[in-house]
């Protein structure tokens, strides 16, 4: 596949470390959950989404934050899996939670949600693409 470069280095290594996080079956709960770890849900997906890529339309970090469209076609899908999993708990909705146990957290229930798994193995995907891919570069 044609390397198409990093225009944002910043922003790459951003985005390895947060699909790395997210790739990772066994980082404890409490880390994913703990707003103080690098590898807070929330923050791994606002990298993911918001700040450093768009997982839901990838495309346009292509040459940017990723480098193949290799790399942009598994970065979608990791981005249906985790909004099917938002979908499947009513957070697509701003201010709507039905599928959400009271007193459960929405970052505790993602990662209970049965879809769960699928957005692990779309990061797991792509993580050592991105890594195999830089040390090329």
């Amino acid at each position: 596949m044609t390397d198409h470069g990093i225009a944002q280095p910043s922003f790459r290594r951003q985005v390895v470390q947060a699909v790395s996080a997210l790739a990772d079956p066994a980082l404890r709960r409490e880390v994913r959950l703990d707003p103080g770890k690098f590898e807070d849900l929330d923050y791994t997906v606002c990298v993911l989404f918001d700040d450093f890529c768009d997982a839901d339309e990838p495309y346009p970090w292509l040459g940017r934050s990723l480098r193949t469209t290799e790399e942009v076609e598994l970065m979608a899908a990791l981005g249906v899996a985790y909004t099917a999993v938002q979908d499947a708990l009513g957070l697509s909705t701003p201010g709507a939670a039905p599928g959400i146990t009271p007193g459960i957290t929405p970052g505790a229930a993602q990662l209970d949600a049965p879809g769960w798994p699928a957005v692990i193995a779309a990061a797991a995907r792509l993580a050592p693409l991105l890594a195999a891919n830089d040390a090329v570069a």
